[in-house]
């Protein structure tokens, strides 16, 4: 089995100060993907190269203090991918990526592990803006990835995408990461995924056409639905530092795993471990019937 967790760190040596290097000892993920670092590579040398073991790659933002995403890996990666190639979000250290790759594998022979952390656009609408040209050209290039490997995409999506993923849907209609905009663009990057899983379904059963790309839409899945279609409350990830927003369970799912349907197809069952808090966000992990060998 292969174990991977996702985790919005808000900030790697505030989260340190809460346990988190323990944690990840105790519960041995094969890879873990961070985000907002909120570090620079002077701050994580003789600290956080490693954690429990796991080796990091890193992809740091310019500014200082400031966003940074990371992949702690226990397993070499056959290559490391830092930015997606974007001239404006490349610099703010949102991207990284760790290829596993063997020809002779059976099951998902290349294959990526991404950690990714959406822009927000709370702050204003500066960075609301921001946040939509981030979508409109990471669509485009998730579906080009798409095109020749299967991946997984843990990260911060800053986006809760139905009803069921926030507890106040109602009074967030017009706030940023519930927008009718943002929504859209979720349905859209999922739209078609089960058409894509019933053509592998039909593939490995030998009853179809080898038709695996999806016709319409991203055609990838959401992992944490796929194994809970309903959950309400038990799925949030992110509260508010506000009031008593996580004492009374008044929260957000944000944090995503989004896979190709193949290597979804492979998920077996999902943790969103919320006994202790490392940020404000909980630890999401799931665990897929695949090897490295």
């Amino acid at each position: 089995m292969f174990k991977l967790t996702s985790l919005n760190l808000n900030g790697i040596r505030s989260a340190a100060t809460k346990g988190l290097q323990t944690w990840v000892a105790q519960t041995q993920p094969d890879c873990i993907c961070v985000q907002e670092l909120k570090a620079q590579a002077a701050d994580v040398a003789g600290r956080f190269e490693e954690i429990a073991g796991l080796k990091g790659h890193f992809h740091f933002a310019e500014k200082k203090g400031y966003s940074g995403v990371a992949i702690y890996s226990r397993h070499e990666p056959s290559d490391v991918i830092t930015g997606y190639g974007s001239t404006e979000f490349d610099a703010e250290g949102r991207y990284v990526e760790l290829r596993f790759d063997r020809p002779g594998r059976k099951l998902a022979p290349k294959l990526s592990v991404i950690s990714c952390y959406f822009p927000s656009g709370s702050s204003g609408e500066e960075r609301q803006a921001a946040k939509f040209r981030f979508l409109a050209e990471f669509y485009p290039y998730l579906a080009q990835l798409k095109a020749t490997r299967d991946f997984v995409l843990c990260g911060d999506i800053n986006i809760a995408h139905q009803e069921i993923d926030l507890k106040n849907y109602k009074g967030n209609k017009k706030n940023s990461g519930f927008l009718p905009e943002e929504r859209a663009w979720m349905s859209e990057l999922l739209r078609g995924a089960e058409e894509a899983d019933d053509a592998v379904q039909a593939l490995t059963s030998g009853t179809g056409k080898p038709a695996l790309e999806a016709k319409h839409g991203g055609g990838m899945v959401d992992v944490y639905r796929k194994l809970q279609p309903s959950t309400t409350e038990d799925a949030y990830t992110w509260w508010s530092n506000r009031g008593q927003a996580y004492a009374k369970n008044v929260g957000w799912r944000l944090d995503y795993h989004l896979a190709t349907p193949a290597f979804a197809a492979l998920a077996k069952n999902e943790t969103i471990y919320k006994a202790q808090r490392f940020s404000d966000h909980a630890p999401i992990t799931v665990e897929y019937d695949w090897a490295f060998n």
